[in-house]
């Protein structure tokens, strides 16, 4: 409970108080929702939030998610006020300042407390679902004892309106996540004005249809936040939504209620009337003793609960107490690389021809038993992505221990949830669409990379070797758009020991997320197995040796037609390396010397296939080099015949070379 000596209200005023200080120093902010959403944030931090300030990431603690992100000042001030070290007076001081902790939108690992970066609208209530998803599953493994949280959600119009968070509150619904609570910020106002302008639908009745318990309440009311919020913790097969109806900037004596408060300082007239108005007569940036004091209680309160559950995960039977630890670690067991090495063997041995999507399942089927960290999925294309495996089951409201997630056709909900699923921890997340289709994605899986979290995107038919679905399932411009994210690994195996490589690879990467670009057409095994991982250098000599003075690159399935270009260049007297390069980013990461190994020196002929637009191939074609590759979009036809019309051959490859040698 809180301190007696402070009121409610004049700890919600302290975090009041703070935005409007900390947007007015920086000249720039939105202290409107803070004001607006912090009666409703008091009652869900003071009575219901379990978590401890002195252990951030306790693993057992509710997860706090501010989807509405523009409002940061309101979780900065809930973090310095319940006693985050990270998060000092200081660092509110320095709201929005080059090196702070405090950035214009929350920022996953800037400060303890932040859970993920949320900013583009919608991101953290898609976000939310994965957290949830991953909370119901280690629940099921580890039992409620050491695994037994809540994921509460603020989110305002913005969130609702846009399209990634339609998405995420119908899978929500549908997969009836009842320990996921979202408080709807529901003040009416956006940056043109009043939502009316844009927007006339009800979102309690929208909730409802989707499968979701829906409450309303006055949101500065907070004994009426208090019930809703009580009422929601108990229903346990539907997602909550709590509409709480606020004013925007409340407490503002001119501009409360309006735009006027949502993305500028209110100005120092209007703080000092804002002041007077709350009864909050105190410096900028001083918080009473006895308002600060009954914060930080609330912030130690959860250490016997944290207490109780150390005791209950020392309980725990040895094997899976271990288990649990690695699993919170991140760490992959050994018997992940023994079942991958064992697998390239026999792929060697058997050599076959499989598509790299084929190549993909087949390396989750020895991977997913013995990794039981692993949460597939898909977007509605399950047969197309080939992400299920024998040893996973659906999850659905009926299993809730389900490692499966039929995302259905919400590529974006998709990826947000998996980098919920990553940023909550003890599980690792995989899901599949066709390449094209990360256009739908993109903003997840630029955050991904953003936050450098271990989230893995199965993309298959990754070029127009598609074929009859035609140019606009042809994804030819987006293996360079992808490249383009920093700290985002582009994977694009060229036959099944590769795929396993790759697939090794975005398991380890504990930092970085990866999009494995899989073919759907047939592709021979070109590799040998070895015990070194060859992939992970991002390119090698497949064939030939280094002193070959051409060399002829490619990624995926254009490999097979660089080593036809080869023997043709054979015939003709003509000596080629052939460079497998499965990854950019990890062959940028070589040193120089290795790199020039690979390549050759300034005077070698280079030529680089692949079926995409040639964007940012310069880099690594240097004064004598050529590309063979899309300059358009596809057709609709078969894939051999799109590869002859558009010019992407053995014979090209070769002929390009030819004449660089001249």
């Amino acid at each position: 409970m809180t301190d007696q000596t402070a009121a409610p209200r004049d700890m919600a005023n302290a975090i009041r108080a703070l935005a409007m200080d900390a947007v007015q120093l920086a000249d720039s902010g939105h202290p409107g929702m803070p004001m607006g959403m912090a009666d409703v944030a008091t009652v869900l931090f003071s009575k219901f939030l379990k978590f401890d300030a002195s252990e951030p990431n306790w693993p057992d603690r509710d997860r706090f998610i501010l989807s509405a992100g523009h409002g940061s000042m309101l979780l900065y001030s809930l973090l310095h006020l319940t006693g985050y070290a990270d998060m000092t007076l200081d660092e509110l001081k320095k709201f929005r300042q080059l090196g702070a902790r405090t950035a214009g939108h929350p920022e996953y690992g800037h400060a303890s407390g932040i859970e993920t970066t949320t900013g583009p609208l919608g991101q953290g209530l898609g976000n939310s679902v994965g957290f949830a998803l991953a909370e119901r599953i280690l629940a099921e493994r580890f039992g409620r004892d050491v695994v037994d949280h809540f994921t509460y959600v603020i989110a305002g119009d913005g969130c609702l309106m846009e399209g990634v968070g339609q998405e995420a509150i119908t899978l929500a619904g549908h997969l009836g996540l009842g320990r996921l609570i979202v408080l709807f910020d529901d003040n009416g106002i956006s940056i043109d004005g009043p939502t009316s302008l844009s927007t006339s639908e009800n979102h309690q009745k929208r909730f409802t249809a989707a499968g979701w318990h829906v409450q309303a309440v006055d949101g500065h009311d907070a004994d009426a936040v208090t019930r809703a919020i009580r009422k929601a913790r108990n229903v346990t097969d539907k997602p909550s939504l709590i509409a709480c109806k606020t004013v925007i900037g409340y407490g503002a004596p001119t501009k409360a209620g309006t735009a006027a408060t949502h993305g500028s300082p209110l100005g120092k007239d209007e703080i000092a009337g804002a002041r007077a108005k709350l009864g909050w007569n105190h410096e900028p940036f001083d918080i009473p003793e006895a308002v600060f004091s009954a914060w930080r209680k609330i912030g130690a309160r959860g250490k016997s609960a944290r207490r109780k559950w150390t005791k209950n995960l020392a309980a725990l039977g040895a094997e899976d107490r271990a288990e649990f630890d690695r699993r919170q670690k991140g760490d992959i067991p050994p018997a992940v690389g023994e079942a991958i090495a064992a697998f390239k063997a026999k792929i060697a041995a058997e050599k076959p021809s499989w598509a790299t999507r084929k190549s993909s399942q087949e390396a989750l089927e020895v991977i997913n038993p013995v990794l039981p960290d692993t949460v597939g999925g898909s977007a509605d294309l399950t047969g197309s992505n080939n992400t299920k495996t024998a040893t996973l089951k659906g999850a659905s409201r009926a299993d809730t221990a389900g490692r499966y997630i039929y995302y259905g056709i919400r590529e974006h909900a998709m990826a947000a949830a998996m980098n919920g699923m990553a940023l909550h921890g003890g599980v690792i997340p995989y899901g599949g669409t066709f390449m094209v289709f990360t256009d739908y994605c993109r903003p997840s899986i630029r955050l991904s990379a953003l936050m450098g979290i271990r989230v893995i995107y199965v993309m298959t038919h990754d070029s127009i070797g598609l074929g009859e679905d035609g140019p606009t399932h042809q994804p030819v411009e987006h293996l360079p758009a992808l490249r383009a994210i920093p700290n985002l690994q582009v994977l694009r195996p060229a036959d099944a020991i590769e795929t396993a490589e790759c697939w090794q690879i975005a398991l380890e990467s504990r930092h970085t997320p990866s999009v494995l670009a899989l073919t759907r057409q047939n592709l021979p095994t070109v590799r040998g197995a070895g015990d070194e991982n060859l992939c992970a250098k991002g390119a090698y000599i497949l064939a030939g040796d280094e002193t070959a003075p051409i060399r002829l690159i490619a990624s995926g399935s254009e490999v097979q037609l660089a080593l036809a270009a080869r023997d043709l260049l054979a015939k003709d007297g003509l000596a080629a390396a052939v460079v497998s390069m499965p990854s950019w980013e990890l062959f940028a990461a070589q040193d120089d010397t290795y790199r020039a190994k690979v390549m050759g020196g300034d005077g070698t002929i280079r030529v680089a296939c692949e079926a995409a637009t040639g964007f940012g191939w310069e880099r690594w074609l240097g004064s004598k080099g050529a590309f063979v590759g899309m300059k358009g979009f596809g057709a609709s036809a078969k894939a051999a015949e799109l590869y002859k019309h558009f010019g992407i051959t053995a014979e090209a490859i070769a002929q390009a070379a030819r004449r660089l040698a001249q």
